[in-house]
């Protein structure tokens, strides 16, 4: 059976553990950072390129792609004054893919 102490100990680990989670998905929360995440989802590419993909200035680009490499989710590679993203892993795609496929799902079930 476990104390008191050990209890509050385990819950005060959860809280962290799930504020964690919720500053992490807060990233995940931004149309033009989802935006941005899906355009590297097909390989690495310059902020000129995936801001002009989406539509955005080079500046918010770059900005946006800032919080999500803080985030762990890309990565850069700078060559010369240009600067590359590219998606960290397997499980940042992994990630991505659940998401749509949630979303695509629930689109799906409104629409029956």
């Amino acid at each position: 059976m476990l104390n008191a102490h050990t209890l509050l100990s385990m819950t005060k680990h959860r809280h962290q553990l799930a504020a964690l989670d919720s500053d992490f998905l807060k990233v995940l929360a931004g149309r033009t950072r989802i935006m941005l995440l899906w355009e590297l989802y097909e390989g690495e590419k310059s902020v000129g390129d995936v801001a002009k993909a989406i539509n955005i200035q080079d500046t918010a680009a770059s900005q946006q792609l800032s919080i999500l490499k803080a985030a762990g989710l890309v990565s850069t590679r700078r060559e010369g004054q240009r600067t590359f993203y590219s998606l960290v892993n397997e499980d940042a795609r992994q990630l991505l893919a659940a998401v749509r496929e949630m979303t695509m799902k629930s689109e799906a079930e409104a629409v029956e």
